[in-house]
């Protein structure tokens, strides 16, 4: 496993402070998810302190990074080049952090979501929307809600976004969609 210490050194070359203090806390709330729900506590640990790593790239260095590993980004993400730091957050982790298949995909979807995401990259995601930073004026219900009902917590965030995203005339991707979409059949069974 990944020396957590290492990749708090490397993160603090890449982020602003707020962005490294936001990952610190993302990381304290993915440990406190994953014993919630019986994932592994030290790669939750590194998952939650990671998924912003490319976060702050400068957009030349996206473009260069996306040509130089083939990455694959559809219209939205183009044309809101901040989904992307997931995608590229996710190849790097792999690089340079040899980070599993499980990992990479909670940090490919803690931006957008997506109907694929296993138990641990909902806890990522939702790490992310609930760390002790964060203090927009629904959080504390939805780090309550994150401790009991996983998927409750997701449909939430994702409902809040969604109406954030269409009062600002914002793209909203699909992937938030159509997991928004199976989240509701779910809670409707």
């Amino acid at each position: 496993m990944v020396d957590i210490e290492k990749v708090r050194e490397n993160l603090k070359g890449r982020l602003t402070e707020k962005r490294y203090n936001h990952s610190l806390g993302a990381m304290k709330s993915a440990k406190e998810l994953a014993k919630i729900y019986g994932e592994n506590e030290r790669q939750a640990e590194f998952a939650g302190l990671i998924h912003d790593i490319a976060k702050e790239m400068p957009k030349e260095e996206i473009e260069k990074y996306i040509k130089d590993h083939d990455i694959q980004i559809d219209e939205i993400e183009k044309r809101q080049m901040g989904l992307l730091h997931a995608k590229l957050g996710a190849s790097i982790a792999k690089e340079e952090f040899g980070a599993n298949e499980k990992t990479q995909n909670a940090i490919k979807y803690h931006t957008t979501g997506n109907i694929h995401m296993d138990t641990f990259a909902k806890i990522i995601y939702l790490a992310d929307k609930i760390e002790e930073n964060r203090t927009y004026e629904e959080v504390e219900d939805l780090r309550e809600l994150a401790k009991k009902d996983l998927d409750k917590a997701m449909l939430f965030v994702l409902d809040f976004t969604t109406t954030k995203s269409i009062k600002n005339k914002k793209l909203i991707h699909p992937d938030s969609i159509n997991l928004r979409n199976y989240l509701l059949t779910l809670d409707n069974r």
